[in-house]
Formats: structure tokens, C-alpha cells, sequence
């Protein structure tokens, strides 16, 4: 299995990306992609593919860093959807594959009025929907910016603004689109809203029902993996078990995937490509 994933992460000679467009390539191909490697959970990353597969280096001038200004350099431009999603980790996403994740969001189209439905089911925090109504309302603005105008400045306020804005970018409501010179680090994001950002999401993303978002989704996981336990999808997606084990049927009836693989020095109940396998 390292074999494969030496080709689907990159990490094999000859197929590291050295430039932004062969980043923006390797999303494309994958589908998703986490933005660093995170402990414990399997899946392709930026880093891995463009350092090797290491740890990521605490030194600034490690050139595996790059990748850092490549992630930069993209906001804005439409080529990868780019925020904290899986995992409420750094995670890009290539086009092709986004309306399938915002099929699974809890967005229904109406972005002026779909989240205050959440909120008065208390499913949104005070301090989210304040974040995302500053937003709807002011446009595009850096972190420091929107702190002020949402009333979260203090530093008592740090641990709130960031647990929301990561909600709302779990949600696929905002999204990072800009580096801004604000501040005294002169470095801050800017956000703003994602229906506004890419208009034809809530379009593409409404044709395509719960099932089949699920099925694509994992289908591509599978490609990237070669092999992954059902806990493993179900923890990475964050699905409800019954919502994964009919996706797993699915995928075991057309025959994509196998069950009751044996994988070495590895426990639990594995399911590969039945590419791999036959």
C-alpha cells in the first residue's frame, strides 16, 4: 500500500510539485487534499507531496515551506476551494469536487436567510452568526477588521472568534479569499462569505442529492487511500455511522471497493480498491 500512496500523495521521486500550478494539478487530481499532514488521520497532503514524507519543519527556511506561499498566492483566484473543512483542519479542495461537499453542508440556497434558521435551532453560536451577519452585510474584510466590527476584539475574545470562524468555514459559510497587510504582523486573511465568492455553488451543488455526495466523496478518498477501515471514512467526514455503512454498501455493491482485507501490521476490518486487490 505505501507503493500507491507513494504515487497518490507524491511523495515518490519524480512526482513532487516545484511550482504552484503543479500544487493546484495534485488537488485536481486528488480531489482533496489536507493542507499539512495531521497526526492520525490518512489522507494526502501539500506538505508531504512537496518535502517528502517528514514532519513538518519548525524552521522558517525549510524550502518544504514553499508551499506556504503557493497556498497564499492562490487565494482569490477560483483555482481550489481553500479553509478549514475536514477535520476543521486546512484542507483544499479542487472545483470539480466542492459542489459535493456544499451538497452536504447544512446550506440550503438562501444564504441571507439559511443561517439564521440554524441559529434559532441552536445550532449556531452567538458569535458565528454575529461573524457571518458582519459579512453578509459589509462584504470582504480582514480578520482584525471583522473582530472589531463583531464586538470580539478583547483577547478574552480569541478562543470564541476562532472556534466560529472555524464553524463557519466547517459549514462551508466563509472562506479565507486574501492575505491583507493589516496589523503589526502586516499579514492577516481576509474573508468572505462563499456563496458570494463562487456564485454557481448553490446551482451546482442543488442538483446533486445526500447519497450520491456521499458515494463521490468516498469513491475519491478510496482513490487517494487505496485502502481505509470504515471508522477511518466516518471520522475524517465526520458522517453518522448509518449514513456510512450504507455508504460503504454502495460502494462494496458496484464493485469499487472489497471487504475483509487483510493489511499488514494493521487491525481492524480494511476495505480496498477492488483495483488493487483483483
Amino acid at each position: 500500500m505505501r507503493s500507491y500512496r507513494a504515487q497518490t500523495y507524491r511523495f515518490a521521486p519524480g512526482l513532487r510539485p516545484a511550482l504552484a500550478e503543479d500544487a493546484v494539478d495534485f488537488v485536481n487530481q486528488r480531489g482533496f487534499i489536507f493542507f499539512w499532514p495531521i497526526k492520525n488521520v490518512e489522507l494526502p497532503s501539500l506538505w508531504v507531496a512537496a518535502a517528502g514524507d517528514r514532519p513538518v519543519a519548525d524552521e522558517h527556511d525549510d524550502p518544504g515551506h514553499t508551499t506556504w506561499g503557493w497556498k497564499d498566492d492562490q487565494l482569490g483566484k477560483h483555482r481550489w476551494y481553500y479553509g478549514r473543512t475536514l477535520r476543521r483542519r486546512n484542507t483544499l479542495i479542487s472545483l470539480d469536487v466542492l459542489p459535493y461537499f456544499y451538497a452536504l453542508s447544512p446550506n440550503y440556497g438562501e444564504p441571507e436567510l439559511d443561517y439564521l434558521d440554524q441559529y434559532n435551532q441552536g445550532l449556531l453560536t452567538q458569535e458565528a452568526k454575529n461573524l457571518y451577519e458582519v459579512l453578509l452585510k459589509e462584504g470582504p474584510l480582514n480578520t482584525l477588521d471583522l473582530r472589531r466590527i463583531a464586538h470580539l476584539s478583547s483577547p478574552a475574545s480569541n478562543g470564541r472568534f476562532s472556534k466560529a470562524l472555524d464553524d463557519l468555514q466547517v459549514e462551508f459559510k466563509v472562506l479565507p479569499v486574501a492575505i491583507s497587510d493589516a496589523g503589526s504582523w502586516h499579514y492577516a486573511m481576509v474573508y468572505d462569505l462563499v456563496p458570494r465568492h463562487f456564485p454557481d455553488l448553490i446551482e451546482e451543488a442543488g442538483s446533486i442529492t445526500e447519497k450520491s455526495a456521499r458515494q463521490k466523496l468516498a469513491e475519491v478518498y478510496f482513490l487517494s487511500l487505496g485502502a481505509a477501515r470504515q471508522a477511518d471514512l466516518m471520522r475524517l467526514f465526520h458522517w453518522l455511522p448509518e449514513d456510512t455503512s450504507k455508504t460503504i454498501a454502495l460502494l462494496k455493491q458496484t464493485g469499487f471497493i472489497l471487504e475483509s482485507i487483510e493489511m499488514e501490521k494493521q487491525t481492524g476490518e480494511w476495505l480496498a480498491l477492488a483495483s488493487l486487490v483483483s
